[in-house]
């Protein structure tokens, strides 16, 4: 049976409708980074999922190439995540995603290293004739979030992130972004095969205790 991140780490991707705080550890993903609209045709976002994608499944599938990565074990690709900020101090303007700024990755099992990443790109570059230098392999440990499970379309984010700023201020907590934490998104569904209102996607916040001001 091929390893499934979903079902295997229920505690990761199977939040509720209630905000929730919980510990994400160490993880590696496969990442690019851009900027623009991502509902943008032809846009950035969409042309580096291309990227993702092509080279998540040439990994999966060297299992039936003569090609024989160490440690090598079958696995379901995991859904599409997102890290998003825009450059400004008054926090994100969903108005304007033209100004969004993002990690768009996905989660990659431990076999996978640099040099996994280097024969990957090189048999996709082949079948596929795209630019893969802009993927890297990163590893990242986001540590305490709050996190949320959003149904519908992801105009609506706004009032299911404001559930967690309610539940992040009850909880004495304070949101904690910075170059290493970011806004996190997990699109458990297609949107171009999923109806608006049955989308699923998984909201995570970083923070940290809040500090007491001296009396």
């Amino acid at each position: 049976m091929a390893y499934d991140f979903k079902k295997e780490e229920k505690q990761f991707y199977r939040p509720g409708k209630k905000p929730e705080l919980i510990d994400i550890p160490q993880m590696q993903y496969l990442a690019v980074q851009g900027q623009g609209d991502p509902n943008q045709e032809g846009g950035e976002y969409k042309q580096d999922l291309q990227l993702l994608y092509s080279l998540a499944y040439t990994i999966k599938m060297s299992k039936k190439g003569s090609h024989q990565i160490k440690d090598y074990f079958d696995f379901v690709v995991p859904p599409l995540e997102g890290f998003w900020w825009q450059d400004s101090d008054e926090g994100i303007d969903y108005a304007h995603k033209e100004r969004f700024n993002f990690i768009s990755c996905i989660r990659m099992p431990e076999f996978v290293t640099d040099e996994v990443l280097a024969w990957a790109k090189k048999e996709s570059a082949i079948k596929k004739g795209l630019d893969f230098s802009s993927v890297k392999l990163i590893t990242l440990t986001e540590g305490k979030c709050v996190q949320i499970m959003h149904h519908g379309s992801y105009d609506d984010e706004p009032a299911t992130i404001a559930k967690m700023h309610q539940f992040i201020a009850k909880n004495d907590l304070e949101l904690d972004f910075s170059d290493q934490h970011r806004h996190h998104e997990i699109y458990l569904l297609n949107p171009q095969r999923t109806k608006l209102e049955n989308l699923k996607t998984i909201i995570r916040l970083p923070v940290k205790e809040k500090k007491m001001k001296n009396d």
